[in-house]
């Protein structure tokens, strides 16, 4: 853990503050709203929810870069980009749905 470089602990401090900034929405907007009532909602929740998750991983996988914790944190940050490429495919459905329901109501084609 001591052998990490300037730059390396520079990497670390900003993906825990990252991390901590997304657990801090996730935390208000569970809180604040009823996220788990719409698709948009779980979607709000799910990506900085994801997001954080993967900035942990690096803060993690550089204070424990070798041996087994390192193998199973490796297969928790690919499912992760699995998890945060589906929210983003979910976003961009979300998206196309909310444009083709604006032209729906105001009649343009």
């Amino acid at each position: 853990m001591s052998k990490l470089s300037v730059d390396q602990w520079v990497n670390v401090a900003a993906s825990a503050i990252a991390a901590l900034v997304c657990a801090a929405f996730v935390i208000t907007y569970h809180v604040k709203t009823t996220w788990w009532r719409s698709g948009t909602g779980r979607n709000l929740m799910g990506l900085p929810a994801a997001i954080g998750a993967l900035f942990l991983y690096t803060v993690l996988v550089s204070l424990w870069p070798d041996g087994c914790f390192a193998t199973v944190m490796r297969g928790v940050r690919t499912t992760l980009a699995l998890v945060i490429s589906a929210l983003i495919v979910q976003r961009i459905r979300i998206l196309l749905n909310a444009q083709r329901e604006h032209r729906d109501r105001t009649g343009v084609r």
